[in-house]
């Protein structure tokens, strides 16, 4: 069973940072990527940053240079730093895992969800 946790957002102006943590305890396999995502206008899940297991990352456009996502393998946890914020980066964000690549999870998403949590910036 599956179970991701995640921690963090709030609210916050424009400007400023927040840090995302999702946690997956219990994973066993060596091979998987993990992402946050943020919910669409028409309730699809589209890609923020994601990190694959060997360390690889990728960032969609509108965030690269401002987000930052790390992973600590030992506590198979993922990290999104998120600075510099602006209003539109207002949303839900989603921990997503798969047991793929990394370009599993920055092209198709993620098998397994977070509950969410919310980013809000003013």
């Amino acid at each position: 069973h599956v179970q991701l946790v995640e921690s963090g957002g709030g609210s916050v102006q424009a400007g400023g940072s927040l840090r995302l943590s999702c946690a997956a305890p219990g994973i066993t396999y060596s091979r998987f990527c993990m992402g946050w995502f943020r919910q669409t206008p028409t309730n699809e899940r589209e890609g923020v940053a994601a990190i694959g297991s060997e360390g690889s990352t990728w960032y969609a456009d509108s965030v690269r240079g401002r987000f930052t996502i790390s992973q600590d393998n030992a506590k198979n946890a993922v990290y999104l730093d998120m600075n510099s914020l602006k209003p539109g980066d207002s949303d839900q964000y989603y921990c997503g895992l798969a047991f793929f690549g990394l370009g599993y999870c920055s092209t198709l998403g993620a098998n397994y969800w977070g509950q969410g949590t919310q980013v809000t910036v003013s």
